[in-house]
């Protein structure tokens, strides 16, 4: 069981949130708000925010450049990860990392059972690092970002979570 180590101090991170949506606005991105909220409220830093279309090239363009910039080390994604034709999160994201978090998206479906049943099926979650950023994809509703943000993300991106986390990780990320 993972616990938050009094041993360790906090390190707040820089995390990006990128809401893919073809009919969202900052005034109706309910999903992008809430994520803003919880990184913000855990101690993190929201590094930018913006909103693209579910367009395989419009993600990735957002992607690239946060990928790059070595002052972003997360960023969370919400939006685009279902099942219908303009659904295409996963296929944007994955050509990008050089390493997927196979465990994430099955954990996030896990955790979602309790409370959304069999609908879960319908997520397609994932995670992986990108040139040393961790990206998380999620569903598009702000009840799908706050169940992974409370049950995975807050203590996985907490230094101080014992027996480990991803923050500990991040100097290690681009070893060769």
């Amino acid at each position: 069981m993972s616990h938050v180590s009094g041993n360790r101090s906090f390190i707040s991170l820089n995390i990006a949130v990128l809401s893919i949506s073809d009919t969202r606005t900052e005034a109706t991105d309910a999903s992008g708000k809430v994520l803003m909220d919880l990184i913000t409220q855990a101690g993190h830093r929201v590094a930018e925010k913006t909103i693209v279309k579910d367009n395989i090239y419009q993600i990735r363009a957002a992607l690239s450049r946060w990928i790059a910039d070595d002052d972003i080390t997360v960023v969370l994604t919400t939006g685009g990860t279902g099942v219908t034709g303009r659904d295409s999160t996963p296929e944007a994201v994955t050509p990008l990392l050089d390493k997927k978090i196979e465990g994430f998206g099955e954990l996030f479906r896990q955790i979602s059972y309790e409370e959304i049943k069999t609908s879960t099926i319908q997520s397609r979650a994932i995670a992986g690092v990108a040139n040393g950023t961790y990206i998380f994809c999620l569903p598009g509703s702000s009840g799908a970002c706050r169940t992974a943000w409370h049950h995975i993300l807050n203590a996985q991106l907490d230094y101080r979570t014992q027996p480990c986390n991803f923050v500990e990780l991040m100097p290690r990320l681009l070893e060769k």
